[in-house]
């Protein structure tokens, strides 16, 4: 223990990948634990691997694309197991000489905690956390996140972290700094009421293109496919007023013009909920942007929330569609036929164009055949509505998790990387041919 405030170092890893793109993505956790570490009177510094504002990159306008952007890459080896997938592979973020650099003039950490996101991007939080041992060599690593919780032997094996904490960082954290540092801090908010924590870190950015926001925790409904419960398995709520006071501190404050919900259960219990949050948004006569791109639950979705969207500044909408093939959706229970349809008439009597509503639908599912998914395709452009791929993903202890397993050319159980939806791991093999043909659909 070096002092009576430590100092920590929260790094987002690298992204080792076929393809990715800043679409609204930011590490909501790690600069959540920021913001506590911080209002606990702990040394916070942050850096993001990530980064297409870095100091050492081409002047980016944040306001360009709405806060979106490519990242920086550079092109690396495929891993030797993915040598039959017909793509270049990529190291997305910062110059690795920068990354150095910038831990070259950060004061030796007390603790360093890295986060992690998709389970297939876990040669990125490798190659991070080698770069920062290579520094700190004697300072305790920390991993958490997503594949951190759902891979988490994988992860102590993979990653040369010290240690891999799974779950819910935000009411572990305190407890881990105490074991690492020898600190003990009384909590200053409760872990059971959102509104009482801290505004996430997102000032310790370079500069801020967009802000997340989150105005709940956890969804009611269990798909298949999804690991929502497995992350977050209660059910939580801020109140409108919370939420708005943080769009209204970001906007005043920083200038901040684009939000980005990140909830996976927006629009449930819309009467209690979206309803006076969206009312609130719209008295405030802020000019603002809201993106929705987690996707908001369709059957939520009446002629009252489709005009509140609309006046409230909804400016990229997507939806929870997943698949048109009504009669046999068994993984999810989250929608049917008619309120597809009706949700739709709404969305357009308020105003919302193709150009701005869009509707994801799964493909490369276990065994799945693409005729379903171009229909899909074709009914989803009548309704006014852009068709949205979203590659499938086998996520590990969800209930599609054996599906994928045997329906998978590679072995998923063995390795997360095979789990890649850029390589469509549950399909015979990678046809560049079919997935052309399907964007073609989009795009005609």
């Amino acid at each position: 223990m070096k002092s009576q405030s430590p100092h920590i170092l929260l790094i987002n890893p690298w992204i080792h990948d076929f393809a990715a793109y800043d679409v609204w993505a930011k590490p909501y956790g790690l600069l959540w634990l920021s913001g506590i570490l911080r209002s606990h009177g702990f040394s916070v510094t942050y850096m993001d691997c990530l980064d297409r504002f870095h100091p050492r990159a081409r002047p980016v306008d944040p306001e360009e694309r709405n806060g979106r952007g490519p990242y920086l890459k550079e092109r690396i080896p495929k891993p030797h197991v993915l040598s039959d997938v017909p793509r270049y592979f990529s190291r997305y973020g910062i110059r690795p000489e920068w990354f150095r650099q910038d831990l070259a003039q950060t004061p030796e950490p007390d603790l360093i905690l890295v986060t992690s996101l998709m389970t297939y991007w876990y040669p990125g939080v490798a190659e991070t956390i080698r770069e920062v041992r290579s520094f700190f060599p004697e300072v305790p690593i920390i991993l958490g996140g997503v594949y951190a919780t759902l891979c988490r032997d994988h992860a102590m094996r993979a990653t040369g972290a010290d240690a891999v904490v799974e779950g819910a960082a935000a009411d572990q954290i305190l407890a881990v700094v105490e074991k690492y540092t020898g600190i003990d801090k009384v909590p200053n908010f409760d872990p059971h009421n959102l509104d009482s924590y801290p505004y996430p870190a997102f000032d310790l950015q370079q500069r801020i293109g967009y802000i997340p926001i989150l105005t709940s925790l956890g969804c009611p409904y269990s798909c298949d496919y999804c690991a929502s419960k497995i992350l977050q398995p209660r059910r939580m709520l801020r109140s409108p007023e919370h939420v708005v006071g943080e769009i209204e501190y970001w906007h005043d404050n920083y200038g901040v013009k684009n939000f980005a919900f990140y909830d996976d259960a927006l629009l449930v219990n819309s009467d209690t909920h979206a309803v006076p949050l969206f009312e609130r948004i719209i008295r405030t006569g802020l000019n603002i942007r809201l993106h929705t791109p987690n996707a908001v639950h369709i059957r939520e979705i009446n002629k009252k929330i489709a005009q509140l969207m609309a006046a409230a500044g909804v400016s990229t909408l997507r939806l929870g569609l997943e698949t048109l093939d009504f009669n046999e959706r068994t993984m999810d229970h989250k929608v049917r036929e008619d309120e597809f349809f009706q949700a739709a008439a709404y969305l357009r009597e308020a105003g919302f164009t193709s150009d701005r509503v869009g509707a994801y639908l799964l493909v490369g599912l276990p065994g799945q055949d693409m005729a379903p998914v171009e229909n899909a395709i074709r009914m989803v452009k009548q309704t006014g509505i852009t068709p949205i791929l979203a590659y499938y993903s086998p996520i590990p202890l969800t209930a599609m998790w054996l599906a994928a397993v045997e329906a998978s050319r590679y072995d998923l159980a063995a390795d997360p990387i095979y789990t890649n939806n850029a390589i469509f791991p549950c399909q015979l093999s990678f046809d560049w041919q079919q997935l052309s043909r399907l964007k073609q659909l989009i795009a005609f």
